[in-house]
C-alpha cells in the first residue's frame, strides 16, 4: 500500500527575489489530492520540485523510504508527471510515441511493452485514433495522451499540473472520469485553479496562495465551516467599490446582467442580503481574501 507523501518546511526563492514557496508543509495521502490556488500561487513550483525538476532552498519531502529532494532517481522510477505544458512530436502517432516513451521507462520486452501501450490507449479512450499523428489531436486528446504517458511504469506518485485548463466542458468531464479511475492506491496530486476540478474529484485538498498553505482538509468539511455564514445580494456595479470597502466581500460575479456579491458574516451584513448555501468556491475565495483562517475558520474584518 502506498504511504503518504510528507512535505515539511519547503521553501523556494528565485534569483529575482520572488518567494514561490514559503514553509510549505503538507501530508498527502493515497488518492486524489487537490492543490488549489490562483495563477502564480506557487503550485507549479511545488509540483516541479516534487517531480525533481528543480531544487528547493529548504525543507524536506519523503515518500516512505524515499527522500524526494535528494534521491531523484528513486523518485523518477515511481513518478508519473503531466506538466502544464508538454510538447509532442506532431508528425508521430500516439501509438509510436507512447511505445518510444515506454522504452525510455525501461519496458524493454517488446510483447509486454505492446500490451502496456494498448492498455493505456484503451484506458484513455485513444485506441481508435492510435495511428493518428499527434499534431492532429484536440486539446482534450492531447491531455489524455499526457495521462497515458504519465501512467507508464505503474507509478506510485502521479502529478498533474493544470490538466483541464482550456478544455471544453465535454473534454473536462471525460478527463475527470479518467483521473477518477486511476485508483485509490496511488497518490495523485491535481494542481489547478479551477475549483470544480477539486470539488468533483478530490477527497483531500489544500489551498495555496503567495507560496503559503492557507487551508487543508476535506472539501466537504471545509465547506461546512462556512455553513450559514455566506450571504448574497445583487447590487449596481457602480456600488461595487463601496461594498468592498465596508463589507467582508469574498467574491463578485455578473449573472444575467446583475452583479452578485457574496459576503462572509455570522449574521445578516445589511438590508437585502439573503443567506445562500456555502460552496467550495466560497471557501476558496474566503481563504484567498484572508477571511477564513487555517484554524478557527472565523471570518476576518474586511
Amino acid at each position: 500500500m502506498t504511504v503518504a507523501l510528507e512535505i515539511s518546511g519547503l521553501s523556494k526563492t528565485y534569483p529575482n527575489g520572488v518567494q514561490a514557496l514559503a514553509d510549505v508543509s503538507l501530508t498527502i495521502p493515497p488518492g486524489m489530492f487537490g492543490l488549489l490556488g490562483p495563477n502564480g500561487a506557487g503550485k507549479s513550483t511545488l509540483m516541479r520540485t516534487l517531480a525533481t525538476l528543480q531544487d528547493a532552498d529548504a525543507g524536506t519531502a519523503r515518500l516512505g523510504d524515499i527522500d524526494v529532494l535528494r534521491d531523484k532517481d528513486a523518485v523518477r522510477r515511481i513518478l508519473g508527471y503531466l506538466p502544464q505544458d508538454f510538447g509532442v512530436y506532431p508528425k508521430v502517432s500516439a501509438e509510436e510515441l507512447l511505445d518510444h516513451l515506454a522504452r525510455l521507462k525501461g519496458l524493454n520486452d517488446r510483447a509486454a511493452r505492446r500490451d502496456v501501450v494498448t492498455t493505456l490507449l484503451q484506458q484513455t479512450n485513444l485506441y481508435d485514433v492510435r495511428k493518428k499523428a499527434l499534431g492532429g489531436f484536440s486539446g482534450g486528446m492531447r491531455q489524455r495522451f499526457g495521462i497515458a504517458q504519465a501512467l507508464l511504469g505503474d507509478p506510485k506518485l502521479i502529478i498533474v499540473d493544470e490538466p483541464t485548463a482550456g478544455l471544453d466542458p465535454e473534454e473536462r468531464v471525460r478527463f475527470h472520469n479518467l483521473l477518477a479511475d486511476i485508483g485509490e492506491s496511488v497518490i495523485v496530486i491535481l494542481s489547478t485553479h479551477i475549483v470544480s476540478d477539486v470539488s468533483d474529484l478530490c477527497a483531500q485538498m489544500a489551498i495555496i496562495n503567495k507560496g503559503r498553505v492557507l487551508l487543508t482538509g476535506e472539501p466537504l468539511a471545509l465547506t461546512e465551516r462556512l455553513k450559514g455564514r455566506v450571504w448574497q445580494k445583487a447590487i449596481p456595479r457602480s456600488d461595487l467599490g463601496t461594498a468592498k470597502d465596508v463589507l467582508p466581500v469574498i467574491s463578485t460575479r455578473l449573472v444575467a446582467g446583475r452583479t452578485l456579491v457574496n459576503v462572509v458574516s455570522d449574521g445578516p451584513p445589511g438590508d437585502g442580503f439573503v443567506q445562500v448555501e456555502a460552496t467550495l468556491e466560497d471557501v476558496y475565495f474566503a481563504a484567498i481574501s484572508g477571511k477564513l483562517n487555517a484554524t478557527a475558520g472565523e471570518a476576518q474584518a474586511a
